[in-house]
């Protein structure tokens, strides 16, 4: 069962929630798989049952190919509604997450004008490293994270590349539905995303923290 975790290994005392993502954050990204860039953000929505925590990854084989996209993860610690201010100081933690995509169910989905769901929504499709207190909010302006699969660098995110940037994707997000305490936002991914094989052995890292490990596990 995956319960929010601070990176001190001490459970979080909120309510596991639904991960609302963006799409199409990065402009690099959108382009390497010949998208549109967005004139407004894209939102799209994971339920709870997506999330496992980012270190034995466990995924379905028989669903095809599994691919990642890095990206922030926030953690809503009260409630943003519409028209709330002051947004960015509602966030409780700052954290990572893949993203997984079966890439090829996402490309037939959207060729026939279907939801994504099947590609986005399935079971343990948003793997989560533990988070970091948000000591302050101007902290987001520059962040910056890392993923490498098997000791290659694979994706480097920064905020400042953001189509989007934090503050407005909160306000848009509420705009449409409110945030809870114990959602997360997941806020788009860079360029260079890929497949995830069994065995990968992967690392995540926020800022300067210390390198997060895990490790894919494809099953039947």
């Amino acid at each position: 069962m995956y319960q929010h975790q601070w990176h001190t290994g001490e459970a979080i005392n909120l309510p596991t929630g639904k991960i609302v993502c963006i799409g199409r954050n990065y402009a690099a990204h959108a382009q390497e798989l010949n998208n549109p860039i967005p004139s407004q953000p894209i939102l799209f929505i994971k339920p709870s049952i997506c999330l496992q925590p980012f270190k034995e990854i466990t995924l379905a084989k028989r669903l095809g190919e599994h691919h990642y996209e890095a990206e922030l993860a926030l953690l809503i610690g009260e409630t943003i509604s519409y028209g709330d201010e002051d947004v960015l100081t509602k966030i409780a933690g700052v954290g990572l997450a893949l993203d997984l995509t079966l890439r090829d169910v996402q490309s037939e989905l959207k060729s026939k004008g279907h939801p994504w769901e099947r590609a986005k929504a399935y079971d343990g499709s948003c793997p989560v490293t533990s988070f970091y207190p948000l000591k302050s909010p101007t902290e987001l302006a520059s962040a910056e994270y890392k993923y490498w699969q098997n000791g290659a660098l694979k994706q480097h995110g920064k905020t400042e590349l953001m189509l989007f940037n934090i503050e407005r994707l909160l306000t848009e997000i509420s705009e449409s539905f409110t945030l809870v305490p114990g959602d997360i936002v997941l806020t788009g991914t860079p360029e260079g995303v890929g497949v995830l094989n069994h065995g990968d052995e992967l690392q995540l890292q926020y800022q300067k923290q210390a390198p997060l490990n895990a490790r894919v596990v494809l099953k039947p």
